[in-house]
This record gives structure tokens, C-alpha cells and sequence, in this order.
């Protein structure tokens, strides 16, 4: 459940085939709705076409890279989408649509054009739409590739072979090397097999386990595991063909597959992902890895499944208003929203998005599109799961179709004695399929009261979580500590269906003032409808999403409120945080936090005791019991790999 859908001025759902609920009975949505959406995309980028087709200067504020990058990242990403479309339909898309990026490409690697693209440099972003040429010019070979004349060809292999010997960005960026340079190689064009060999080996130095990797040195998990660190592999494996070393391709193919396994449970039953991590702008991009383990033999989830998650995603985001009405993915989630982007995003960066179309690589006898229609995971049951390598516990409701995340252990910060600057997308308790944290537009970055336990400093400005520690992941549980003004503070959580128990152990001095808030719900339509009262406090959406806080030991004495803001919510422009407030902390603090879609749900019964021993005795609203032993000792990291699923 996440922001009501609805239909705007030249709603692109009104221009796309009627559904077909026989073979697609969840969403409606078939392969035709695909390459209506795609060409749809690529239609809406017309009018922003420099005269030769090399650049896409769409309207919105640059990147840090300039107007100049930004306009073959237009070209780039969206050739990726073409390049899909073109082989998808083997070649029967009409002439010109080829003809434009042929012309594209010409005008583009024209060292003397000028429409010319930037050079490929070291730790430069043409290095990032470089990688998409690539895979665009392999799938797209055959119409494309195969009919540019040998001089064009020349300029291409020329502009691809900056990436030949340069300085890489030590993170994803190692796989655009990869990408580019195994193309050059398939045409028989200068490059280095010892640098695509370190980046696929830099690759196997991040892998945490579980089918997860963190982007770079770190804790940096999030979607870049499914739509670049999974992805790029697959697809360097179709273009280097016999060239790929066979243990290297079945080891990523593994990978993926139990990747799969964990990343279907991350979309909610609207079809909405879990709003966690950087360049969420790319929006239905978390459908790629969906489509890359079909294409590579690597998914354990059936065909009809595959497309459910896929085409949910699709349509969930269409019916919201991305793309918009003049055919455009904003930068935004549904609406434009700039604090949900980056300093390297620009107007063109949500092309990303393109990624998600690689299942028209797939023919349109694949099981993936003729088989019909499986339920997710969340549609059907209670789900649980401790994902170790993140450090982070899933738990979603079938009821209500919400996933929840709960996050001990991604922060995006380098390794000490390395700092970063906080990031709302990570730093939070829990994030969920229905709800984005609130991010106001400030410098330096607030620290927003939702999903936060913040120690207050004399003037009231609250602590940023900063470096997370984890502690483990397990079961129904995960824990981590971090430091906030300088003092320890330790926290276990606890799930049981919708709901989520926080026992923090806090080594603060007697006085202390502390803050902690639950989820932020956000409507365009009308702000939340408050409640609060002594150590309580809610807020409730008009369509019943409802997110609420309990304190249930330590809490004596804390205020109850709900704090409000405007523009600062990536889901609705009217947004509410419900939180509890405590001029002086004790030393244990569990609370009691709850998103859900039936704002009638049992909230009360919750209780908490600490027994002589320092146990923690849980009651949650529902009558079911659990412990935490003192000291943490009730989280236990098991062996790496998903921990077993189980009801909730």
C-alpha cells in the first residue's frame, strides 16, 4: 500500500492496450503494455533532440557533471531503451527509430562535430553512459551496429577506447570498464583483458554472501545490487560470449539466483519497492535484475511471478504519474522531488529506468510473457526474513501488501577512519514500501524525526545515527550499535507481523533529552490526522495508512506528538511523523512502532517488563511473547545466506 493512485492530464495508462486479465490476472499487464510504455519514453524525449540526435537536453537542473554530459546521458540511457525495443521486436519497430540513433552516434563520436560527446576521462560520468552505448550497440548489433559505415564504426571504437588504461571510480564504475571494454573486444578493437579481468575480481572482493555485495568498500547496500552489481555481469557474459571465462559466469549466474530469491520480497502488493538507498530517481529500475535472471538461466522464481513483480512495478509507478503527461521521467519518485536525487543526477538520470525493459529481450514465446500470472510473496502470506549481510530484517503483511525493512547495517559511509555526510536514504531504523523518509530540502541535511532515536543536544538539534555497526541478524531479529554526541547506543529490533519492537540500552548521562519517531505518512491530497497523548502518538492517511508509536518501558513521562511538514516527503506533499519525546532518558527504552493500512489495528495490549537477570519481556499487541537477553545476546549472525523464511 503506498500513495492512492491517480490519473492525471495525459495519464499514460489511458494510452496503452486494454488489459488482458486471463494471462495477467494480478495486473492486467502484458508484453503489449511494455512496448506501449516504452515507446511511450521514447517518443516524449523527441522534442529535446539536438538537430543530429546525439543529445537529449531535457528541461531541469543540471548535474555536477554539466549540460554537456547531461545530454549523452539522455542519449545514452535512452539508447539503452531503444537498443531493447529494436532487438525485442526484431527489428520491426520501423526504420526511424535505428535511423535516429545510428545518426546519434555518428554526430556524437564526431571528434570534430558539434554535437560531439566528452571524452571518456578518468573518474568521469561520460565513463557511466558509456557502459550503456556499449550493451545498446551489442543487443542492437545486427540493425545497427552491422549497417554504421566503417568510418562511424572507427569514431565509436575510438570515444569507447578512452575508457583503455584510465583511473575508475573503485565501486560499480569498475563494471562500466568491464562493459565497454568487452565490447571493444567483440569488435576487434584495442583494450586490455587484464582490466576487465580486475574489475570482474574486484567484483568477487565485495561479495558479502546471501546474493549481496555492497557497492565498493564499506556498507553500501542497496539498489545498485540488483540494477549494477548483478546486472552488468549478465550482460558482459551475452557480449563476451566464448570469450567469458565459464567458472565466472556460473558464479555470478549463482549469485543472482539467490539474490532473486530475497529481492522479490522487496515490492509490495501495489507493486511499489521499498523506498531505500541513493538514485531511487531510476525508479522501476529495480525490476532489471527480475529480467536479467530470466535471461541468463539464473531465477528461482517461476515465469508468471517474474512478470507479476515486473509489470507491478511498471504499472504502479505509470499510474502516478511517472512518466508524466508530456511522456517524461522527472526527477522524482512520483511527482518531481529533488531531495530524493544526487549531485551527479540530471534531467536525464531517471532513464536508468531502462534497465527494466530488458525483458523485451526475451521472445514473446518466453515463458516470462505467455505463462500467466503468479502472486508475489507478499500477496499470499506473512513473510519474515533476516538478510545477515546487510544487516537488515524484512517483514511484510499479506493483509495489507506493505514490505518492511528494517536496516542495522547500511550506512553508505566509507571505511573508518573515512567520514561521509548522513544520508536519510540509509541512516534510518526502517524503511517500507508504502511510506519515504521525510527529507527536508536543508544545508546541511536535517535529521528528520521518522524511524530515528536521536539524543537532543542543549540547543535541541537532534544526533545523527552516522556509522552503523551491526551486531547480527537473525530469526525475527537484528541489532547494531552507533554513537550519538559521543555515547553508545545499542539497539535490538524485534518483528511480529506489522509491527516492530526497539529495545535500545543507552549509555547516556542522567538528563539526557531524547527523541524517537516512527514512520512518516504522506498524502498530496490532505494531511495525516494527527492523535497523541502521554507516551503515544499517531498519524493516520485518508485511506487508512496509519503509522504509530508506543512507549512501552522507560517512556514515563514522555510527550506524545505528531510533527508535521510541507515538501518534504517524497510520497505526498502533506506529511506526519508521530514521536515521543523524554527530557531524561534512562538507561533502557523499548518502544513499540507500527505502519499499517487498517488504522483499526490493535495497537494497545503491547507491553514490556525487564526481568531480574536485565531480560527484556515482550508482549506484542497480539498476545505473542519474545525475549531479548541483556547484552545483546539474543541476536546471533548465522552462516552467510538468506535466513529461512518463515510467517510472521
Amino acid at each position: 500500500m503506498t500513495a492512492p493512485h491517480v490519473s492525471l492530464p495525459g495519464d499514460p495508462t489511458h494510452l496503452l492496450p486494454p488489459p488482458d486479465h486471463l494471462s495477467s490476472p494480478i495486473t492486467g499487464w502484458t508484453r503489449a503494455h511494455w512496448e506501449a510504455m516504452a515507446d511511450r519514453l521514447l517518443d516524449g524525449l523527441l522534442p529535446y533532440a539536438s538537430p543530429g540526435f546525439a543529445q537529449y537536453r531535457l528541461p531541469g537542473p543540471a548535474s555536477h557533471s554539466g549540460p554537456w554530459s547531461d545530454g549523452l546521458e539522455g542519449f545514452a540511457r535512452s539508447f539503452l531503451l531503444a537498443a531493447f525495443r529494436i532487438a525485442g521486436s526484431d527489428g520491426h519497430v520501423g526504420p526511424a527509430l535505428i535511423e535516429r540513433y545510428a545518426a546519434g552516434l555518428a554526430a556524437g563520436t564526431d571528434p570534430r562535430g558539434n554535437e560531439r560527446w566528452p571524452p571518456i576521462t578518468d573518474r568521469a560520468q561520460p565513463m557511466v553512459e558509456a557502459a550503456s552505448i556499449a550493451i545498446a550497440l551489442h543487443e542492437s548489433r545486427r540493425w545497427l551496429w552491422d549497417h554504421l559505415d566503417d568510418r562511424v564504426r572507427g569514431h565509436v571504437t575510438d570515444w569507447l577506447g578512452g575508457f583503455v588504461g584510465a583511473d575508475v571510480n573503485d565501486s560499480n564504475w569498475r563494471l562500466f570498464q568491464v562493459i565497454a571494454e568487452e565490447f571493444l573486444a567483440s569488435v576487434g578493437a584495442p583494450h586490455r583483458r587484464a582490466e576487465i579481468d580486475a574489475g570482474l575480481a574486484r567484483l568477487d572482493d565485495w561479495y558479502r554472501g546471501g546474493g549481496w555485495y555492497t557497492d565498493g568498500d564499506g556498507r553500501k547496500f542497496d539498489y545498485y545490487n540488483a540494477w549494477a552489481l548483478h546486472l552488468y555481469p549478465v550482460l558482459w557474459a551475452r557480449i563476451a560470449g566464448p570469450r567469458a571465462n565459464p567458472e565466472t559466469v556460473a558464479r555470478h549466474r549463482t549469485r543472482l539466483r539467490e539474490f532473486l530469491a530475497v529481492h522479490q520480497h522487496f515490492f509490495g502488493s501495489d507493486g511499489a519497492p521499498v523506498h531505500q538507498g541513493r538514485s531511487l530517481t531510476y525508479r522501476f529500475g529495480t525490476t532489471a535484475p527480475l529480467w536479467a535472471g530470466a535471461l541468463a538461466d539464473a531465477t528461482p522464481l517461476p515465469p508468471g511471478r517474474t512478470r507479476r513483480l515486473a509489470s507491478g512495478a511498471l504499472k504502479h509507478f505509470a499510474e502516478r504519474g511517472a512518466p508524466d503527461e508530456r511522456g517524461l521521467l522527472s526527477l522524482g519518485w512520483y511527482r518531481p522531488f529533488l531531495p530524493v536525487t544526487q549531485p551527479y543526477s540530471g534531467p536525464a538520470s531517471p532513464y536508468w529506468a531502462s534497465k527494466a525493459f530488458l525483458g523485451l529481450l526475451l521472445p514473446e514465446d518466453h515463458p516470462v510473457w505467455t505463462a500467466p500470472e503468479e502472486p508475489a510473496p507478499v500477496d499470499t502470506a506473512d513473510v519474515r526474513l533476516a538478510l545477515p549481510a546487510p544487516g537488515w530484517l524484512l517483514h511484510s503483511t499479506a493483509a495489507d501488501g506493505i514490505v518492511r525493512l528494517v536496516n542495522h547495517g547500511s550506512d553508505r559511509f566509507p571505511p573508518p577512519p573515512a567520514t561521509a555526510e548522513e544520508s536519510p536514504h540509509y541512516a534510518r531504523f526502517a524503511y517500507s514500501s508504502a511510506t519515504a523518509p521525510e527529507t527536508p530540502d536543508a544545508t546541511p541535511p536535517a535529521t528528520g524525526p521518522d524511524n530515528h532515536l536521536a539524543l537532543l543536544g542543549p540547543d535541541g538539534t537532534p544526533s545523527p545515527r552516522g556509522r552503523i555497526h551491526p551486531l547480527g541478524a537473525s530469526g525475527n531479529r537484528a541489532a547494531s550499535w552507533h554513537r550519538a554526541l559521543g555515547h553508545r547506543v545499542e539497539t535490538v529490533s524485534v518483528v511480529h507481523g506489522p509491527w516492530e519492537v526497539r529495545v535500545h540500552h543507552l549509555d547516556v548521562p542522567p538528563g539526557t533529552p531524547v527523541r524517537e519517531g516512527g514512520w512518516a505518512v504522506a498524502d498530496d491530497t490532505a494531511p495525516p490526522v494527527a492523535l497523541a497523548g502521554p507516551g503515544q502518538a499517531s498519524a493516520r492517511r485518508a485511506d487508512g495508512l496509519t503509522s504509530a508509536i508506543t512507549g512501552l518501558y522507560g517512556w514515563d513521562g514522555a510527550r506524545g506528538r505528531v510533527v508535521t511538514a510541507l515538501g518534504g516527503n517524497a510520497v505526498g506533499h502533506h506529511s506526519a511523523t508521530p514521536v515521543l519525546e523524554l527530557v531524561d532518558a534512562g538507561r533502557l527504552l523499548v518502544t513499540l512502532v507500527v505502519l499499517g493500512a487498517d488504522p483499526d489495528a490493535p495497537r494497545t495490549g503491547a507491553a514490556a517488563s525487564v526481568a531480574e537477570d536485565g531480560t527484556v519481556e515482550i508482549r506484542f499487541p497480539d498476545g505473542t511473547r519474545e525475549q531479548v537477553p541483556p547484552g545483546l545476546s539474543g541476536v546471533s549472525e548465522p552462516p552467510p545466506g538468506p535466513a529461512p523464511e518463515g510467517t510472521s
